[in-house]
Parts: structure tokens; C-alpha cells; sequence
């Protein structure tokens, strides 16, 4: 399994959703653990695992955040903010000695992309047109209008435009360290970069800035520029990212040239429209971490597309007094799947045992050794009983598939759910797999007379509709005919059980089964 921690995670939801669909759609296993200094972070609930931390300014904050991935074997860690990003690039060899992966570039790049005034320098050096800057109001050489804001600011916080000498002047004063630099009348475009490790472009997209709030896009529209994408490369050639950087410019109305605006080292807040669009960077990353080549191509990305985005509310407390339907996984949760590996195992023994000299309790031991060691349990043990029949394989597979297991619930489990059930609670399932054996091992544990509502997600169309895929879960709530407050989901499995109710603002509850078999 590939782990990720992003760092100060906060309103990043977006983002989040992205290296998940990614996972999904690659099928390669990814967990996703997301860091904040506050528990109450939206992006936290999206995430597989929540990592509260110390302040960035903290002493501790670099020590924690080593300490997690060395102990969680994190494979790469992907900051999200401005702030973060000096300090991590600052420890890389710390974290690569550990074995994480900080997609992050060189802190002499982001120095200047935090100083607006090196940034200045760093465009006139690739090449680029950017406005012209001055330190000092007394340097200014008076042309109007202009802009003045603090040469390592973000998000436009603290950035004006001023139309007069006597505004600026009032501005300086309000303004601290400032830069200011010529207005630049015209288009505003950001770039959504990604780079690989050894700095090769994989995306560069462009795409306007169609309406913006507090510096971030609200609407953007997707297209092919060969000029900004050629300008892009002569930046990334000196600049030499790792990961994802977005650029900023405008292209002048009246001459259109592009004045380069700032340089943000990092995933920008608007970069999952790039990757809707089919600049899918997530899925570029995991290629990446799963040990993939990768090659620079834009023929799946939909130009001319427009994307707005919008606000979205997600509960972050819990109150488990307003619950009243209970929903639970099966396998590990209700009963312990090992009964029914078990259960199934007898079964083909005894099938075998009649083919060859061997026990069936010689040739259920054989097969729980194999099972136990995560080998191929049929392959192997028919290979080992000399039988090369197909038909023999086949036939194993078919009597353990479609058994009716010998499991049953607990005394304890059973009292719970009845115990529920009195007190007025509505209770269902939602589990995944093969939906003949799922149904097989609900009526052997009795539950299809005890729960309200049962679903099997491959039933709703495939593997695909599985947990961490949210469609069972909303036809729960339809079903059940209750808001997402007030049902609460009960799962052993954490890199998939929660994902779907914490981000739809259902309660959840982990259930940690010592004897699980994918116990996490």
C-alpha cells in the first residue's frame, strides 16, 4: 500500500478526493493521511487516517511530522500551504533517510518564490516578462495605477491597487515590507504544473481566471496556449520543480505579452480543475510512487472546458445521543471472517480427501499453513497433492465460493443487535464482495431477520460501487429515511469504511477486531 500524508490539509477537500478517485481508478492501494494543527480541519474527514500537529513556527512540528512517517512507513509527504513549504524543503534529506518522499523543490527556489522581489529577479533571468518592481515608494517611478502588497504574501491578503501617489503613500504606510509593481491591465491565467522527481514536465496547463475570491478561482476555463506553455518550460528548465508548482500571469490586452505575476511551489488551490479536466496529476504521483515511467502528454485533457467550483459543508463533531439507525460491515465486524475461511476450507478438504490418500484434516492444515503464509491456497496445495486435473481447481474454487458457511454470530454480537433492535434502533449493512457469498453468510449468522435493510454493493453494478465509494451509503440514508447526522456506521477496516460516512457527515465508529483478518 502507497501512503501519502499531506500536510496542513485544512479546506483541501478537493484535492483529497482526487488521490482517491486515483487510487480507485488505478486499483492500486493508497492511504491517505492528512495533517492539521486543528481537529475541526473539513479536509481531515476525507482523509484515511487525521494527524493533528504542532504549529509550522513550532520546534516540534518537523520532529512530529518525521516521527509519523517514520512510523507509519510513509512513502511521500505533499505540503499544501505557503508556509510549510521552506521548513520541509529545508529537511528532505531528513525525510528521504526515513524513506518519505517530499514532493517539494530545492529551498533556494522556494526562498525567492516567497520573496516577490527575488521572483522578479528569477523571471528577468528565464527569459520572462514580469512587471516591473521597486522596494521603496521613494524609488517608484510613478506610473499609475499600480499594485503594492507584501513581498512574501498569499491569497491577495494585503493587496491594493492604487490609483494616485497620495494613495500609495497611504498604503505604504499600511502595507508591511512591501513591493510595488506596474498594473498589468488584461488576462489573468494560472499554469497547473507537475514535474517528476528529476524535474521532467508531465502537465503544464493553462487555464483562465474566469471569476477569483480571496486570490483563489472560483471559475476557470481549461486551454491550449503554446506560448504560455512554451514560456512554462523555459521556467521549469531553471527553476527545476519537483512536484507540482502553479504560475501566475496576465497577458497584456493591448500587447499581448505575458507578464509573469508569482510562482506557488505547490499543489494551488484551483489545480483539481486541471485534473477534472484530464491533467490528472494525482494519478501521475502514484504512478510515480508505484514505480512507473512517466511520459509529458496532454491528449486526454478537455480544453475549452469551464469549471466553477462551490462551498460544501461536512460535520466535524459527533454526538452519538442523536443516532437512531446503526449500520454495520460484515466481514470482521459482525463475525470473524476466519470462520468462514475456515468453514470453506473444511468443505474442499473433505472434497480432496476423497481423491487422494491424504486426510481431510491433514489437507485442511495444509491449506490454513498457505493461507497464513498469503500464498495461492489452491494452486499450491494441488500442485502438492500431485493433481493437475483443471477440473479438480475449478471444482475447489466452486465448493468454497458457493458453501453455506458454518459460521454464526457471537452471543455477545447477537445480544447487542437484538438489544438495538428493543430499543428502537434501525439497523442495516453495507458490505462488499462476491454477492453470492455475502447472501450465503448473512443467512448463516441469522441477520436477515434481525436487520431493516441489507446492501451488497456489487449487487449495485460491480466492484466499482465498493466501499470507499460513497452510492450505498446515500441509498442507506434513502432508504432508512434519516438525515447522515443521525445513522452511524460501524467498520473494522479504516483505509476504507469511513472515507464514505465522514465525508457525507454520517457518525462512525472503528471496530478494532484483534483476530481480523485485514486488520489495520
Amino acid at each position: 500500500m502507497i501512503k501519502i500524508l499531506f500536510t496542513s490539509v485544512g479546506r483541501r477537500v478537493e484535492l483529497i478526493q482526487a488521490f482517491k478517485d486515483a487510487s480507485i481508478d488505478l486499483k492500486i492501494p493508497v492511504k491517505l493521511y492528512g495533517a492539521d494543527m486543528l481537529k475541526d480541519a473539513p479536509a481531515l474527514r476525507f482523509c484515511d487516517e487525521e494527524v493533528i500537529v504542532p504549529k509550522i513556527r513550532d520546534e516540534n512540528y518537523i520532529p512530529t511530522l518525521l516521527k509519523i512517517c517514520e512510523s507509519e512507513h510513509i512513502n511521500a509527504l505533499i505540503p499544501t500551504i505557503d508556509t510549510d513549504l521552506l521548513i520541509l524543503s529545508q529537511h528532505i534529506e531528513a525525510f528521504k533517510n526515513i524513506g518519505t518522499i517530499v514532493f517539494i523543490s530545492q529551498p533556494d527556489k522556494i526562498s525567492l518564490c516567497r520573496d516577490k522581489r527575488l521572483t522578479y529577479t528569477f523571471f528577468k533571468e528565464c527569459g520572462l516578462n514580469a512587471p516591473k518592481t521597486f522596494d521603496n515608494i521613494s524609488d517608484y517611478d510613478c506610473v499609475f495605477p499600480c499594485f503594492i502588497k507584501p513581498k512574501d504574501g498569499s491569497s491577495s491578503i494585503n493587496a491594493f491597487r492604487a490609483d494616485t501617489l497620495e494613495e500609495l503613500q497611504v498604503l505604504s504606510q499600511e502595507v508591511p515590507d512591501y513591493i510595488i509593481q506596474h498594473f498589468i491591465a488584461g488576462t489573468e491565467y494560472t499554469v497547473d504544473i507537475l514535474c517528476d522527481l528529476n524535474a521532467n514536465p508531465i502537465y503544464i496547463v493553462p487555464r483562465i481566471r474566469l471569476a477569483v475570491r480571496s486570490g483563489e478561482v472560483l471559475k476557470t476555463k481549461i486551454v491550449y496556449d503554446s506560448k504560455i506553455i512554451s514560456e512554462s518550460k523555459k521556467l521549469i528548465k531553471k527553476f527545476h520543480p519537483v512536484g507540482a508548482i502553479t504560475v501566475q500571469l496576465i497577458r497584456q490586452q493591448d500587447s499581448n505579452e505575458d507578464f509573469f505575476i508569482e510562482i506557488n511551489p505547490r499543489f494551488g488551490g484551483g489545480a483539481p480543475l486541471s485534473m477534472k479536466a484530464g491533467a490528472n496529476s494525482a494519478t501521475a504521483i502514484i504512478k510515480m510512487l508505484d514505480g512507473q515511467k512517466l511520459s509529458p502528454s496532454n491528449e486526454s485533457i478537455l480544453y475549452e472546458s469551464i469549471y466553477s467550483r462551490f462551498d460544501q459543508s461536512v460535520l466535524i463533531n459527533t454526538d452519538i445521543s442523536q443516532v437512531k439507525a446503526v449500520i454495520f460491515d460484515l466481514d470482521d465486524t459482525l463475525y470473524n471472517e476466519i470462520d468462514y475461511v475456515k468453514s470453506g476450507y473444511h468443505i474442499v478438504a473433505d472434497y480432496l480427501s476423497n481423491i487422494v490418500p491424504e486426510t481431510s484434516d491433514i489437507i485442511f492444515e495444509k491449506m490454513m499453513h498457505l493461507f497464513y503464509k498469503k500464498q495461492q491456497v489452491f494452486d499450491i496445495l494441488l500442485s502438492d497433492l500431485h493433481i493437475s486435473n483443471p477440473d479438480t481447481l475449478s471444482k475447489c474454487i466452486y465448493l468454497y465460493r458457493t458453501q453455506m458457511p458454518n459460521i454464526s454470530l457471537s452471543d455477545t454480537t447477537k445480544k447487542a443487535l437484538l438489544d438495538l433492535k428493543s430499543k428502537g434502533y434501525k439497523l442495516g449493512i453495507i458490505t462488499d464482495g462476491r454477492v453470492e457469498g455475502q447472501r450465503a453468510k448473512i443467512t448463516a449468522l441469522g441477520l436477515d431477520k434481525i436487520m431493516d435493510e441489507i446492501i451488497i454493493t456489487d449487487e449495485l453494478g460491480g466492484e466499482i460501487f465498493r466501499k470507499p465509494n460513497d452510492v450505498s451509503f446515500r441509498i442507506m440514508k434513502y432508504r432508512m429515511n434519516l438525515p447522515y447526522a443521525e445513522m452511524l456506521y460501524v467498520g473494522d477496516n479504516s483505509s476504507k469504511d469511513f472515507i464514505a460516512p465522514k465525508s457525507l457527515g454520517m457518525q462512525y465508529y472503528h471496530y478494532d477486531n484483534k483476530e481480523g483478518l485485514y486488520r489495520d
